[in-house]
Formats: structure tokens, sequence, C-alpha cells
């Protein structure tokens, strides 16, 4: 996995550190023992970065692995919506917990409230499949 043909980018710590941060903003290299320790950072500041999963899904797709990318990439959608959130919508997809037109609704706030257009995808696709099934 090289970006062009000379330069590794797999694992990103190793070989793009510089450029990665977590969502709160700090770079890899302060998150450290030492500064957990001083009391410097929380558990906040491990959260990953969006685009860092961005890169990933890119760095997993140049080597083939279309799948592992379209989970990162959703991954990074969800990184920024809310914790209680992702933890219902992960409830909801559940077969039977929602009917067809509320995960249709649930898809739609997917995509109007949080640009998370490629989960919203899935969650009709979901909505599909278990309506063919009988799931819903």
């Amino acid at each position: 996995m090289t970006e062009g043909k000379n330069r590794p980018r797999y694992p990103l710590g190793e070989h793009e550190s510089e450029g990665i941060t977590s969502r709160t903003g700090r770079p890899l290299s302060e998150l450290t023992m030492e500064n957990v320790r001083a009391g410097q950072i929380d558990q906040g500041d491990f959260t990953i970065h969006p685009d860092t999963l961005r890169a990933q899904a890119e760095i997993a797709e140049e080597a083939g692995f279309c799948q592992l990318g379209a989970n990162l990439r959703r991954a990074a959608e969800l990184a920024t919506i809310p914790q209680e959130k992702v933890l219902s919508i992960y409830e909801a997809l559940r077969p039977y917990r929602l009917t067809y037109d509320q995960l249709l609704a649930l898809a739609d706030e997917l995509d109007e409230a949080y640009n998370a257009h490629e989960n919203a995808a899935l969650v009709r696709e979901a909505a599909q499949a278990y309506r063919a099934r009988g799931l819903v």
C-alpha cells in the first residue's frame, strides 16, 4: 500500500503521524501516558477524527479491500454523531424494532441532520431487506 510508487502510507501512525489528530484536535504525538498521568489530556482526546478514518478507507480501497473501505467511510460519518444517537441507530437496526417507514425516516434524519449519506443509504438498504424478509 503506497502513495505514488515509493511512499508507504500504512500504518498511518508510523508514516503520516504528523497529520493525525484526534477529534478534539490533539496531535497524535500528544496522546501519551505521560500526558494522561499529568492530567493534560482526557478520554475525549482519544476519539478518532473522521479524516483519519477516511484516510484509512482510502488505503483499504487502494489495496483492494472495498468493503473495509466502505465500513471505514461510514465510521467516519458516525464519528461526528453523538454517541447516544449512534447507539439508538444500532438498536433501531435490529429486526422488528422499527417499521419500514420509521427506518426510512431514520435514514432521512441521517441525511439531513448529520450529513451521513452513506449511513442513510445503509439504513434504506436494511429497510428494503427487512421488508422483503418480513422483519419490519
